[in-house]
């Protein structure tokens, strides 16, 4: 097994640096992403890993002076495998506390009314993300493999394929990622390039099954680009979305439930409480908690059910969070008058029914406030995944306790036995408290022994294991289309083939192959560019050029009338050979249109933006200008109905690159393009196309000839080339191989009279 590195990106470092009168302290981060890697780091020394070693490349937690920047980097690489990235304080306050909590954090949460859309910080989101990528950059190694985390660097991927485009790229979104109607609230611009920038990766990563159809869903309405079963092909790659369930360290917290030192804290609760049974609610200070709510929930219990006063107390221990926001120091206030009004309320001299710690636990204290607990409460109103629900379970080794968990949070698709519920209903949350009080302890540790063996089977390290052999994955998918890309090396070989040949066949699609796709297919004539590569192939005596499309033979006979070439209209039904008329190439019946033109004319009014279009002898359903997600859901609609109603007649039913199209029975680009290829007999054979339809002839050239698909997806074609560009700088190239300075100028990548058309490789 070949070894390699991980490189981690994260907004923030596994430490934090704080520099005071003129020295520096390193702490490390206790929680978080920091926690939840450091046992897959650990298991990277076992000798099956696919991973040697790692470098964490991210900000240290604050602002560094000049002078103390090369000791923060020396002591990061030696301490921590660390590469640090120094931000000022206005860089942060703009890209951090700005666009980062200010616009993402509250939008992917379902909180709009507390949205800003402010342009500065937008502008400073793409710099810092640019700054990240340029760094990674700067360090990154061919074979290494880079992970790339969270909201805050969801433009780093696509940035980061521009400077590396041979290595591996992850991306983890640990929040969760919102529907199409809550993503479409950030202006246009923005969210086309999160979604851009997330694409850039190999494989996107979400905690539940609901936040990747969510952002797949995105792609399609905003993007234009559908998927299959997570896979979404692009002009030039693959990329996957998939779910990957986040876990923990479960054994760490299981024996560190039995430690001596637990044990011990264990007993000074129990003590201090002086309290039959606890609740317990341990948060970051954060509106997407729901605090306020969980304490309404607990306030309605103790003024509904009054037995359970003075037998349960609830310990709230809320960590300080972004303290520096004003939003978050008005809802700590909160926070604390409904506990004193609640205290005050119901409490006594000899009762206290909440007892508020506003501090951040240390992790043997926070796992003995586990094992004493009866009942967890966790019931954010939106949160990723919630690892604090898992934590509970895997420190309850007597299997007892009851987890009351949000349907909100990520954890709640894969702790399903825990007491689920509506985190906005007061009533729901306070009968769900008194059930787990009320649960007997065999129904407590069934419960529990399902939620333990499962998320021991999937913690951490099989989770992050799981993630880093996808994105290898996803590349070996890959490769598998990049061994059919068109390289400068096969250029050569067909060159030298084509120049050799006294006879030379050349068959082009049109839309898709020499022309873009657009929204209204009369938009779609052809460029000088286009009209000037075929006019130099066409020149040649030794070439026969011939445009096979399922255009009408008007618009083809308009669009090339001046072209000594051969056309080909509606698939094969017409043919217009060079200086003669249009001719059919067999009798063909189209008495069933009358039949088929309603059906089609019913679809079209139920999609807005999508229109039929009427040829001679074929009937297409146009539907690239409506909603994407509708215009998907009713071409598999009409499909099923067409497919049924022409099975008796003379007619076949294609779908094509946003098309539908009905066409008479055994018209066929293979059809008619074997049957030329067969007469003209000649030497050099190539064929271009780039829609499904072009696969009938593909999959019947002969051994010899030279087929080329536009656009990465799975083909009978010997080569693929990534869009319409390269289709015709290689025409471009071909025409012009006789020699002389044309060729010269094509082989650097440029067309005569044109600007550069040679992309850069996956850009």
């Amino acid at each position: 097994m070949r070894k390699r590195r991980l490189v981690i990106l994260s907004n923030r470092l596994p430490f934090t640096v704080r520099e005071r009168a003129g020295d520096l302290r390193f702490t490390a981060s206790v929680g978080g992403l920091a926690t939840g890697l450091s046992a897959f780091l650990r298991s990277l020394e076992t000798a099956d890993s696919m991973v040697s070693d790692y470098l964490w490349v991210g900000w240290p937690g604050s602002t560094v002076s000049d002078g103390m920047k090369a000791r923060v980097r020396r002591e990061a690489a030696e301490r921590f495998k660390s590469s640090p990235i120094f931000l000022s304080s206005e860089e942060m306050d703009l890209f951090y506390h700005g666009f980062c909590n200010e616009t993402l954090w509250p939008l992917f949460h379902y909180f709009p009314s507390i949205t800003t859309y402010r342009e500065s910080h937008w502008k400073q989101y793409q710099e810092v993300n640019k700054v990240f990528a340029e760094r990674v950059a700067e360090i990154l190694k061919p074979d290494d493999i880079v992970w790339v985390h969270d909201y805050q660097l969801m433009l780093v991927p696509r940035l980061l394929r521009h400077y590396a485009p041979q290595n591996p790229i992850g991306f983890f979104l640990h929040i969760p990622f919102p529907s199409f109607e809550i993503f479409r609230l950030i202006p246009q611009e923005w969210r086309r390039e999160i979604l851009t920038g997330l694409m850039g990766a190999d494989l996107v990563g979400f905690h539940t099954y609901e936040y990747t159809q969510n952002f797949l869903r995105c792609v399609l309405r905003i993007l234009g680009t559908g998927h299959t079963m997570g896979s979404i092909i692009l002009h030039d790659r693959l990329v996957k979305a998939e779910t990957f369930p986040m876990g923990i360290d479960v054994a760490h917290f299981s024996e560190a439930a039995k430690s001596p030192e637990v044990q011990r804290e264990r007993e000074a609760i129990r003590k201090s409480l002086k309290a039959d049974k606890v609740i317990l609610s341990v948060d970051r200070l954060d509106y997407t908690k729901g605090i306020l709510n969980r304490l309404e929930a607990y306030e309605f219990l103790l003024e509904n059910f009054k037995e359970l006063r003075r037998k349960v107390v609830l310990v709230m221990i809320v960590v300080p969070s972004r303290v520096a926001v004003k939003q978050y120091e008005r809802m700590k206030k909160q926070i604390e008058e409904t506990v004193g009004r609640i205290n005050g309320k119901f409490g006594s001299v000899r009762w206290t029914p909440i007892i508020y710690q506003y501090k951040a636990l240390p992790f043997h204290p926070l796992v003995a406030f586990y094992t004493v607990s009866d009942v967890a409460l966790v019931t954010p109103l939106r949160d990723g995944m919630n690892l604090v629900a898992k934590e509970y379970i895997a420190s309850r080794n007597d299997e007892t306790g009851v987890l009351i968990l949000s349907e909100m949070a990520g954890a709640a698709k894969e702790l399903g036995e825990a007491v689920i519920i509506n985190p906005n209903y007061r009533e729901e949350v306070a009968g769900a408290m008194r059930t787990a009080l009320e649960m007997p302890p065999e129904e407590q540790k069934r419960r529990n022994r399902i939620m333990r063996d499962r998320i021991r089977r999937y913690d951490v390290v099989r989770w992050a294991q799981d993630f880093v052999s996808q994105v290898l994955s996803v590349r070996d998918v890959q490769k598998s289309f990049y061994s059919k890309l068109l390289t400068e090396q096969m250029k050569e070989e067909m060159a030298e083939r084509y120049r050799r040949s006294r006879s030379r066949g050349i068959y082009l699609d049109y839309d898709g192959t020499l022309s873009p796709f657009t929204l209204h297919p009369e938009d779609a004539a052809p460029s000088e560019n286009v009209l000037g590569v075929l006019k130099n192939l066409a020149k040649d005596p030794k070439n026969n050029v011939t445009i096979i499309s399922g255009r009408k033979r008007e618009v083809l006979g308009q669009w090339f009338r001046s072209m000594p070439i051969r056309l080909v209209a509606e698939h094969g039904v017409w043919v217009r050979e060079p200086q003669d008329d249009w001719k059919m190439t067999k009798p063909i019946n189209n008495s069933w249109k009358g039949a088929i033109m309603p059906i089609f004319e019913l679809y079209a009014d139920r999609l807005p933006g999508s229109f039929v279009e009427e040829k001679e002898f074929s009937v297409v359903w146009h539907y690239r200008a409506a909603d994407p997600e509708h215009s998907e859901s009713l071409a598999a609609e009409l499909m099923d109905t067409l497919m049924g109603f022409t099975a008796n007649i003379d007619a076949q039913v294609m779908r094509g690159n946003k098309i539908i199209e009905v066409r008479p029975l055994g018209i066929t680009k293979g059809t008619i393009g074997e049957e030329l290829i067969q007469r003209a007999n000649d030497e050099f054979v190539l064929f271009i196309g780039d829609d499904w339809t072009d696969e009938d002839l593909f999959k019947v050239l002969p051994s010899t000839a030279y087929s080329v698909k536009v656009g990465m997806a799975r083909t009978h074609a010997r080569y693929m080339v990534q869009g319409v560009q390269d289709v015709l700088a290689l025409l471009a190239f071909l025409s012009t191989e006789r020699g002389g300075k044309n060729a010269r100028r094509v082989r650097a990548g440029r067309l005569p009279g044109k600007g550069s058309v040679m992309r850069k490789k996956m850009e």
